[in-house]
């Protein structure tokens, strides 16, 4: 007979290896998957930290198209006055040439030795001969020097059209990295939304740009939150030393913007970018530097640290990506960020790899 016994129940340890067993057939399932971890703080300003510096490569690079497009548009300009000019040449030896030809057709069939030999006065035979021949070389200069116009011309219509083209790719290249240079803001924004308002204002009074700037500190004469009015003026350092010459004339006028707002793309006088404050200050000096960072560094050769003076731009990182202006005893003068103003701080705060002198 077979047997009626009823199942055994499972013990509390076999229930345990077979839940534990479920929970991991479940983990393991496809689609299902465990939420990443928030980041950290610092993981958050480190972020923020390369999206500015990021944004700021991108800025200067921005700005290098803006001078690319306007330095194309006055080359285009000169082509243009020049293709007028050469178009107004052309029209007046054409007119000059027919002028000639219609007097010749006037004369058809005749051959010209024979109308002087018909001449009433056979004495003035030599001499129309001669401004036969006068003619003759005249009309055939006259066609040498259409032909000269008509190439130059086509030289010029031709240099316009690689310009233009040209220059419509700058502008597209510009409105792309102005997407770029939107696009890393935004995000580093909603980034800095997350933290805390004294976290916020922490980071932005900290002159780094990113993990290479860690060792950075901070300057206790810029301002600590990013609300600071653009009119507010910062109190100047007293102990930098009196400069005379155009480098003091750079340093007074980079001074007079302290407490002013960093704008990306902003030349001044309200606002500023890290290029845009130096190239504004040594321009109040009389001197002319080029538009970016990276073309500021390559206005001189590397001056060594040792034999660094009031005046110099230090510039930033391994792209030349940020400059800023050496007012003495260890201290600049920069515009460093987005939501700070102009400020003073130690000039070791970021990574410098190289230092030129305008002159």
């Amino acid at each position: 007979m077979a047997s009626h016994r009823r199942p055994k129940k499972p013990g509390k340890a076999r229930v345990g290896v077979i839940t534990a067993a479920a929970a991991t057939a479940v983990a393991l399932s496809p689609g299902m998957s465990h939420a990443d971890p928030a980041p950290s703080k610092d993981q958050v300003k480190a972020q923020i930290n390369d999206l500015q510096h990021q944004a700021e490569i991108a800025t200067e690079e921005l700005n290098g198209f803006q001078e690319k497009t306007e330095q194309l548009q006055g080359q285009v300009g000169q082509i243009q006055e020049r293709i007028a000019q050469e178009q107004s040449d052309l029209i007046s030896l054409q007119d000059s040439m027919g002028a000639v030809a219609s007097a010749q057709y006037k004369n058809a069939g005749i051959d010209p030795t024979i109308a002087l030999l018909l001449s009433e006065k056979p004495d003035d035979y030599l001499r129309k001969a001669s401004q036969l021949d006068q003619i003759t070389a005249h009309q055939a200069d006259s066609i040498q020097a259409i032909q000269a116009k008509k190439r130059s011309l086509d030289q010029e219509r031709s240099e316009a059209s690689q310009k233009l083209g040209e220059l419509e790719q700058t502008r597209k290249n510009l409105t792309t990295k102005k997407s770029e240079v939107e696009e890393k803001l935004q995000k580093a924004q909603q980034l800095l939304n997350t933290l805390s308002e004294a976290e916020r204002a922490a980071m932005l009074a900290d002159d780094g740009h990113g993990d290479d700037a860690r060792a950075s500190r901070d300057d206790s004469r810029s301002p600590s939150t990013p609300t600071a009015k653009a009119t507010q003026k910062e109190t100047p350092p007293v102990d930098i030393p009196a400069v005379s010459g155009r480098a003091g004339a750079a340093i007074a006028a980079a001074r007079a913007q302290l407490g002013k707002p960093y704008v990306y793309g902003a030349t001044g006088p309200s606002s500023f970018d890290c290029s845009g404050l130096t190239g504004w200050a040594w321009r109040q000096a009389g001197v002319s530097l080029p538009r970016t960072s990276q073309g500021q560094a390559g206005i001189g050769p590397n001056i060594p640290k040792s034999q660094v003076q009031p005046g110099d731009l230090i510039i930033y990182y391994s792209g030349y990506s940020h400059v800023a202006i050496y007012i003495g005893n260890g201290q600049i003068i920069h515009a460093p960020k987005p939501g700070t103003n102009v400020r003073v701080a130690p000039w070791d705060s970021m990574q410098i790899t190289k230092i030129v002198r305008p002159s």
